[in-house]
């Protein structure tokens, strides 16, 4: 008795320890001053809790949800010829001199959308971070903005939708992520192609400035693409920004202007911020690695994002979606947290603001598994090695990794107890994990193992094969399976 007393206290001890460690890491990243300069910026400290999060959500909606046809790049396809959008347009809505991208934007009503009443869905799935586009590469800002007439406020829903979003997410102590799409904007639209509305001036705003085809993107581009980042920067606070595939457009300083007045927010907010990037958009260290629709093959020493639409082919809502399933995210989001990663899942509401009956029954369903299971996943670091398995994630897109089967185990730890987590459910009532086996010097002694969600004993063996554990008859859930090994 003495001696647990003994143990728990020590444990006491260094979980203070450890939050007074995290406070101090906290305070120090707040009072730095940064400079707009990539030693400086390459400075910037992965925020603590994005490592802790682990599961965030956010969503595409824009005038695009409004045809609701083939992806979020209908904007940008239906001014070509070639493509399925083009024809689809003209069928149905007529020619695009007449009417174009434009012409959506009253029709973009969110009459049902209930900021409140989406982050609350969201939360109860386990999410825990929560966001919104700011701004499409359709050039449609959904926020109040001083900048642009063509805003959410002041066209289509006359809201500010961002501004919703942040308040509901920041009231339920989330964390709030804005994500930016307008560096495509350049030439997403034939702007000089005279068949289109798209190249009349006076929609510029939208479109973009006229210029001829193939020309660089010019200085005022570059200005009002960051005048628009620091915008909602300013107005909302975002713990996460993020940033789309064509970052490297934008110029160098303007890059380093735009990190560099995010970062020293820090010191005004009393907060942890960071931003994303994909490819080497932005040099390593001078924010969060990004990989949009990819997964990691082996665990990396820095911490990631994976982000991943719950469509199988589009970002937003569509008209014949086709949902992924609760299992095959579940899956996703395990392999991605062994790996050192962070998932955000994109949902996409209808162009009346509404999160669609299958996806909700998809997002309870997250919810029900992490409510069991979520220890596993939250706080959590990648152990020695990541998993094991037939299955093998190559660095490619999600849905090349194939399915998962019983013999694909995943790894996470916390502090001194170690998660197991089997993809599937084994057949013949044992689960053989080679990896644990007696002679892994990672791996401490084995005092006990449990199964989350069974309250029965579990019968294990070990040998200097592999960790065999004797399985209930009946099933905690129907994913995912967390065994949680406690060492002596």
């Amino acid at each position: 008795m003495k001696q647990a007393d003994e143990k728990k206290s020590r444990r006491l001890f260094l979980s203070v320890v450890a939050v007074l460690l995290i406070v101090q890491v906290v305070s120090a990243s707040e009072q730095i001053t940064y400079t707009p300069d990539w030693e400086s910026l390459q400075k910037h400290p992965v925020p603590e809790w994005f490592r802790d999060v682990k599961f965030g959500i956010y969503s595409h909606l824009g005038p695009y949800s409004v045809p609701a046809f083939q992806s979020e790049w209908y904007s940008c396809l239906m001014y070509k010829p070639n493509q399925r959008p083009f024809k689809y347009h003209q069928e149905t809505y007529g020619d695009q001199s007449k009417f174009g991208y434009k012409d959506f934007i009253p029709m973009l009503t969110l009459e049902n959308f209930d900021a409140d009443a989406i982050v609350e869905l969201y939360q109860n799935s386990g999410a825990r971070f929560v966001g919104l586009t700011a701004e499409h590469a359709d050039g449609f800002a959904m926020w109040d903005s001083k900048l642009t007439e063509w805003d959410a406020a002041d066209m289509g829903p006359k809201r500010d939708v961002i501004g919703e979003v942040a308040k509901a997410v920041k009231n339920r102590g989330m964390k709030f992520v804005a994500t930016f799409h307008h560096d495509w904007n350049w030439d997403w639209y034939p702007v000089w192609d005279e068949r289109f509305d798209c190249s009349d001036p006076n929609y510029a705003g939208l479109y973009g400035q006229p210029h001829k085809k193939g020309d660089p993107p010019s200085q005022e581009f570059f200005d009002e693409w960051k005048a628009k980042v620091i915008e909602v920067v300013d107005k909302y606070q975002p713990d996460l920004v993020y940033f789309d595939s064509k970052l490297d457009i934008i110029s160098e300083r303007h890059r380093q202007e735009t990190l560099c007045y995010y970062y020293n927010k820090q010191k005004d907010w009393g907060k942890e911020v960071s931003v994303t990037y994909k490819g080497r958009q932005l040099p390593a260290g001078a924010g969060i690695l990004d990989m949009e629709r990819v997964r990691m093959a082996e665990a990396s020493k820095d911490p990631w994002l994976n982000d991943d639409p719950i469509d199988w082919s589009s970002w937003c809502h569509i008209q014949n979606p086709k949902y992924k399933t609760v299992n095959h995210i579940i899956d996703g989001l395990v392999d991605v947290v062994s790996k050192n990663g962070t998932f955000m899942l994109n949902v996409g509401p209808t162009a009346k603001g509404e999160i669609p009956e299958p996806v909700v029954e998809r997002l309870n369903g997250i919810g029900k598994w992490l409510k069991l299971n979520g220890e596993a996943i939250y706080e959590t670091r990648p152990w020695t090695t990541s998993g094991e398995g037939p299955t093998v994630v190559r660095g490619r897109r999600e849905n090349d990794s194939g399915t998962y089967t019983a013999q694909d185990i995943r790894f996470t730890s916390k502090g001194d107890i170690l998660y197991a987590i089997a993809l599937d459910w084994p057949e013949n009532g044992r689960l053989i994990i080679k990896t644990l086996n007696s002679e892994n010097p990672a791996l401490k002694k084995i005092g006990s193992i449990e199964l989350l969600g069974y309250k029965g004993k579990l019968e294990w063996s070990q040998d200097e094969n592999s960790l065999t554990i004797q399985l209930p008859d009946e099933k905690p859930c129907e994913d995912a399976f967390v065994f949680k090994i406690l060492s002596e």
